[in-house]
């Protein structure tokens, strides 16, 4: 089992008040699947991601990763699996515009700390696989939106994660183009990745091979199909 979360609240103070983000969700998920987060504005998608990315702790319960409870870590534990375990990729893309679509790829592993030689060649086959290698020195002013996209996915792989996680990847991008993203992603789980995708469209969470659906925090469906 990769992810076991077991009755896992998120809850954020507000003032004198609390918003109940999350409420008591348990979800098992596998190595190579390929599940969609669906749900209303304010259901608690983003709220999980970030949980399941490490990126936050849960209030209540317990998040097992690759059989790790990492619920429980000191910050810098986080750290070092959000850089060597988890691959993230934005609806905004978050490249660093002043560096090549290389120099953005090459960025995770040097997070990590990775210094191995083979490491810039790596880099290099995963924007191949994505179709950029004859982009490869250009900055992300010069590319197209699907283009940045796919640049934040190669630097999302480049770690070789265990765990590749999607916000809304195709939500500034037109149907040709979000379409082609979409089926970088159907390759990658057909090649054994782990896939996690935040959506609110349906077409898009239906490309996935099982669905999660929060409403008001709270899992309401967790099918397979």
């Amino acid at each position: 089992m990769l992810i076991h979360t077991e009755s896992i609240s998120r809850t954020y103070r507000m003032g004198t008040g609390e918003i109940r983000a999350l409420r008591s969700v348990s979800v098992d998920i596998e190595k190579g699947e390929y599940v969609a987060i669906t749900g209303p504005s304010g259901a608690g998608k983003s709220t999980l991601m970030h949980i399941l990315g490490c990126l936050e702790r849960p209030s209540e319960g317990t998040y097992q990763l690759d059989g790790r409870d990492v619920s429980g870590m000191t910050d810098d534990e986080l750290s070092s699996v959000r850089s060597r375990q988890i691959g993230f990729v934005f609806q905004s893309y978050n490249l660093v515009h002043q560096l090549t679509v290389l120099g953005n790829v090459m960025l995770a592993p040097f997070f990590a700390r990775d210094h191995s030689r083979g490491t810039k060649q790596r880099c290099l086959q995963m924007i191949e696989m994505v179709g950029l290698r004859e982009r490869a020195v250009h900055r992300p002013a010069e590319l197209s939106g699907g283009e940045v996209q796919r640049a934040a996915i190669a630097r999302a792989l480049a770690n070789d994660p265990l765990l590749l996680l999607a916000d809304e990847p195709t939500g500034n991008l037109d149907t040709e183009t979000g379409d082609g993203i979409m089926q970088i992603f159907e390759n990658l789980h057909n090649a054994g990745r782990t896939i996690i995708m935040v959506t609110h469209d349906p077409k898009i969470a239906d490309r996935a091979r099982r669905r999660i659906r929060l409403v008001d925090g709270s899992l309401t469906m967790n099918d397979e199909r």
